[in-house]
């Protein structure tokens, strides 16, 4: 039944009934094809149905990069919200580059059409809201304060120098994302440049 009305609204059906209809209105008047009508009408029918090209398949849901950007910005806020909570406990530095990250992240969810051209970004970025930074931030919160300053590891850092390394590391990755999502904005606004320098390069309005 579901395919019956999926083939009611196909581009087939529609080409071969009005295919039909032109023959029906062309036969019955004029008797051109006297009592075999119906079979002309039906034949035409088929003949705009079969020419038809069979609608193309698309298995991507529009707006599904939308709707995942919403959810992102959803878990952003419960993060930054949950941060808020124990940033007092985050050394300064820390805490700046974390600013800088949330702020990106949340501009580059501004621009779900962007991130729908490239499913791998929306993919990195979810990674970062989801686990990468509440990972790392968890991971050093949960030592006592003293430990995670002065202890130093196997490397020779403490667990604050590695916090403080691991958002480095998130700022510059988010910092990649940005560009190739902004890139499409920047090419739009070198276009236009060019228009207008094109436009009113020689005006004699120029001061």
């Amino acid at each position: 039944m579901n395919a019956f009305v999926r083939y009611l609204g196909s581009n087939k059906n529609i080409v071969g009934a009005a295919a039909a209809l032109a023959g029906l209105a062309v036969t019955v008047p004029t008797g051109i094809a006297g009592p075999l009508w119906p079979v002309v009408v039906g034949g035409l029918y088929g003949i705009g149905a079969l020419l038809t090209p069979r609608e193309k398949v698309h298995l991507t849901i529009e707006g599904n990069a939308q709707a995942q950007a919403e959810e992102l910005q959803k878990d952003l806020r419960d993060l930054k919200y949950n941060i808020g909570k124990k940033r007092s406990r985050l050394p300064a530095v820390a805490a700046a580059l974390l600013d800088e990250i949330l702020l990106s992240l949340d501009e580059i969810l501004d621009r779900a059409a962007q991130l729908a051209s490239s499913p791998e970004q929306l993919f990195v970025v979810g990674r970062m809201i989801r686990d990468y930074i509440p990972t790392s931030l968890e991971s050093y919160l949960n030592l006592p304060t003293r430990y995670a300053t002065s202890h130093r590891g196997p490397a020779g850092k403490t667990p604050q120098e590695d916090l403080i390394e691991q958002l480095q590391l998130l700022r510059s990755e988010v910092g990649k994302v940005a560009e190739a999502v902004y890139a499409g904005d920047a090419q739009a606004l070198r276009n236009q440049g060019r228009f207008l320098q094109e436009k009113f390069g020689s005006s004699a309005l120029d001061l």
